[in-house]
């Protein structure tokens, strides 16, 4: 599934988290503060542009070199390393590319949220007659917004394009890995369903997850210090009073009492889903049998592998019933939660409604960020499923016991040839 497309994945994957800590701490340790004596500062809080001129900012600049840099080091190392491995160029700099795309994305929200101020406060005085408001100073808000959103949206549609093609390579590296192992693959139940098919939906559900983790991780670093110079305006919350960096707190409560809520309500669901498709795949195949073998696909016993379809069916949307009802209980508290976290420091009027938007905005993308298992768990169950599947072509080639359900449907029917013999 991994090595087949990314080079020593362990290893790689491995490399690339530990890189990001040391680069991480570098730009905190070191390099940040050497470019502010190079003169590459950054604006300070409620000051920031709220334009395109934000991607000019001298500390941005500093800052997009230095992760330019990041990327393409350990990119040159990989490739150097990879110097054999026929897909090299996607993996690594296909990966590489993501990853630099994904960040400017995260700027441009960060942009929008800088605008939101602004916006904001011109929308309360006009509405309370203060400050001589006039259309255009709408208008030109709404100019600017319009050149951001049309920045975001050619960036999303070369996005899309970009990953679309890289979730292919991903899928044509796995089916000339398996092809080239067909023989010893060839008698697993569903072996041409799963090259076929599994295939495709493992590199692309895996690529959107990665592609959500990689955005996660990128808006807790762009966010988390927007979100801590925001807690500053906030004077309470209620029931526990004042506490420093509260925004962060509260971020991070939430989203770890969503995260653990949903793991527990769907720890059943991986594995329903793995055996929904064993039963399908068992039902399907015998009618396949049937339209060459008049003696295949008999009433009882298709009658009896349908009732294992309905009888998982039946035990999924059971699982689903409470799963979804943790889900939608959580999510419609989220869309109130930090308004009413605010309600005291509203009532104290010591905030703008634009403030207000930047808090709602940035503790959004931080909360988000952490509730990545929360807002990915559906698509979670359904990876697991197909890997489980995926991992009775790894034990094949690596002539290693199938897995403990592959060989209870092997051992029920006997028409299924075990790849030892």
């Amino acid at each position: 599934m991994f090595h087949s497309f990314f080079p020593q994945p362990k290893l790689f994957f491995t490399s690339l988290v530990v890189w990001t800590l040391i680069c991480i701490a570098l730009w905190y340790g070191a390099v940040a503060s050497l470019g502010d004596h190079l003169g590459f500062v950054m604006p300070a809080e409620g000051q920031e542009p709220y334009d395109l001129s934000f991607f000019l900012v001298p500390g941005n600049v500093w800052f997009y070199g230095y992760f330019l840099l990041c990327v393409v080091v350990i990119g040159v190392i990989w490739h150097i390393l990879a110097r054999n491995h026929p897909w090299k160029i996607w993996s690594i700099w296909g990966t590489s590319f993501i990853i630099l795309v994904t960040y400017f994305g995260v700027q441009i929200s960060v942009v929008i949220n800088n605008w939101r101020r602004p916006f904001g406060d011109t929308l309360q005085n006009a509405l309370s007659k203060q400050g001589n408001i006039t259309v255009w100073d709408f208008y030109h808000l709404m100019i600017v917004f319009a050149q951001i959103a049309f920045l975001s949206i050619f960036v999303s549609i070369l996005t899309d394009f970009f990953t679309s093609h890289y979730i292919f390579r991903w899928r044509a590296a796995m089916n000339d890995f398996y092809m080239s192992k067909w023989e010893k693959l060839r008698h697993i139940e569903g072996a041409s369903q799963r090259v076929q098919e599994d295939t495709m939906r493992f590199s692309s559900v895996l690529e959107g997850l990665g592609i959500s983790l990689i955005n996660s991780v990128m808006t807790l670093i762009v966010f988390l210090p927007i979100l801590l110079a925001l807690s500053n305006y906030v004077s309470e919350l209620p029931v526990i009073g004042h506490i420093a960096n509260s925004l962060f707190w509260l971020a991070l409560f939430w989203s770890i009492f969503g995260t653990v809520l949903l793991a527990l309500a769907g720890i059943k669901l991986p594995g329903l889903n793995f055996r929904n498709q064993r039963v399908e795949a068992a039902y399907r195949k015998e009618l396949v049998y049937g339209e060459d073998d008049a003696s295949r696909a008999q009433p009882p016993t298709v009658a009896e592998l349908f009732g294992n379809v309905r009888r998982n069916y039946f035990r999924i949307y059971f699982h689903y019933l409470y799963f979804n009802v943790a889900r939608y209980f959580y999510l419609q508290a989220d869309a109130l939660f930090i308004t009413f976290m605010l309600v005291p420091t509203i009532v104290a009027g010591t905030i703008t409604f634009g403030i207000f938007q930047q808090i709602s905005t940035a503790f959004g993308q931080v909360s988000n960020s952490f509730q990545y298992l929360v807002n990915s768990w559906t698509t979670i169950i359904e990876l697991l499923s197909i890997h489980k599947r995926l991992k009775a072509f790894e034990a094949a080639i690596d002539d290693e016991p199938l897995p403990k359900i592959d060989r209870h449907y092997l051992e029920r029917d006997p028409n299924i040839v075990h790849v030892d013999g």
